[in-house]
This record gives structure tokens, C-alpha cells and sequence, in this order.
């Protein structure tokens, strides 16, 4: 599935049961992993910041930055959630009162360029066709010496037990589970496949290089389930 109209069209479908899916298929684990994410990025900082966070879905990103900023007694001067689907944004600001939320695609934002501090992207970036693009974007609406975030499934490295204990839940359990819960199996099969089309964490760690960011830090979570890419922008390009 590379044509975005139609990635777009099946999380409008799966808006409704996202929320409650997700928290059964990741085991309530992927909420740690958003919390690690922020709380590190936001050691950077001891001033009031903009936030980005493109692909928002439903707002689970904005609230572990809303969290994590609490907790460090920083303040969130604007907080900005971007998503295509208009179904998930609809979710979100049903659970999130203090933020504006654009439709629109990762690759082309109506954001002024170098006016975020931070830009984060959770289990969005591999489904966005125009990724080149959209990192390039990233890097025109952060300033100078800003973070940009990813969270992803990325393609698995390594062989041996663990990566096959993996492959077997990505591909057999959550897409019986995941269309159980939103009755749209086909959904949560393409999960899988967009995890296997992907580049591993590597690879991609040369297309943040190449779009004007250093890598700061590359962690794995969860058996390497989930990998955590936190980058400096550094130029403009």
C-alpha cells in the first residue's frame, strides 16, 4: 500500500476502536517508550518551547509531552499536532483541549519555517510515502540546534529466537487481534507488511544525515520492537 490517499483512508476507517487497539496489542508498553522519548529531549531544555508532532493520530504523543513537561517544570509555549486523517484528529481533540491540531501531510506543513523546538513523529514516518520529503520539511520548520523524534517499527537487523518470537507476533497475533477490535483485519495486516518495507535503523539513520540532522541517540525498546531516533538539526538544507 504506497498510494497515501489510501493509507490515509484506512486510519480514518480504524480511528474509532485506535485508542483501545493499541493499548491491547502494545501491552500499555508503548506509553514508556513515548515518555522515554520526551523526558530525554526535554533535558535539552530549561525555557518555554514549541512542539510539533506530525502524524499525530489520536494525541497519545502531545500528552506524553504535555506529561514529561510537568514533570521537568518546563513550559510548553505552543504544543501543534498535525495529522491527514481527519477521523483521528476528530479523537484527539476529544482528549486534548490545549492544542491546535492541523490536517495536513507530513511532507508539505503550513508551519513557519525555524520556529519549533522540537518536532516529533511517532509510528508515522513509515507510512508517509514521501518520507525525503517530509524529513526535509522537518528540517525547515525546526530552528537551529532543535530535536526531531521518531518512534518506529523499523525492519529487524538481527536474527535468532528473539527476531523470529517477533516476526511471529507482528505477523500472525496482532492482525487476528487488530481486526477483532476494529472488524478490519486488512488494516492491521498492512502493519506488518509496512514494518517489512521499511529500512532498518541504520539505513535510516542516513536519510535523518542527509536531511541537515546528527544523531544524537539510537535506542532500541521491547526486544527492538520499537526504536527511538532522537537527531539535531544542524543546517539548513
Amino acid at each position: 500500500m504506497q498510494n497515501q490517499e489510501k493509507i490515509i483512508d484506512m486510519f480514518n476507517e480504524i480511528a474509532p476502536t485506535y485508542d483501545k487497539a493499541n493499548k491491547i496489542l502494545s501491552f500499555g508498553i508503548d506509553a514508556s517508550w513515548r515518555s522515554t522519548a520526551c523526558d530525554l529531549v526535554l533535558k535539552n531544555y530549561n525555557s518555554s518551547l514549541n512542539i510539533i508532532d506530525v502524524a499525530c493520530g489520536t494525541g497519545d504523543m502531545i500528552k506524553a509531552w504535555i506529561n514529561s513537561a510537568k514533570k521537568a517544570n518546563l513550559t510548553i509555549n505552543k504544543i501543534t499536532g498535525i495529522d491527514p486523517s481527519v477521523e483521528m484528529l476528530k479523537v484527539a481533540k476529544e482528549k486534548i483541549k490545549n492544542c491546535e491540531f492541523i490536517e495536513s501531510k507530513a511532507d508539505k506543513m503550513n508551519i513557519p519555517s525555524s520556529t519549533q523546538d522540537i518536532l516529533s513523529i511517532s509510528y508515522g514516518i513509515r507510512n508517509v510515502v514521501a518520507r525525503t520529503h517530509a524529513l526535509r520539511e522537518f528540517n525547515r520548520v525546526l530552528k537551529i540546534g532543535g530535536y526531531l523524534v521518531v518512534l518506529e517499527f523499523t525492519k529487524r537487523q538481527k536474527s535468532g529466537l528473539i527476531a523470529k518470537i517477533r516476526d511471529f507476533y507482528l505477523h500472525k497475533i496482532l492482525p487476528t487481534i487488530g481486526g477483532m477490535i476494529s472488524k478490519n483485519k486488512e488494516a492491521y495486516e498492512y502493519l506488518p507488511r509496512s514494518i517489512d518495507g521499511f529500512l532498518d535503523s541504520n539505513e535510516f539513520c542516513s536519510e535523518i544525515k542527509n536531511s541537515g540532522f546528527e544523531i544524537v541517540m539510537v535506542k532500541g525498546f521491547s526486544m527492538d520492537i520499537s526504536t527511538m531516533f532522537i537527531a539535531k538539526k544542524v543546517k539548513n538544507i
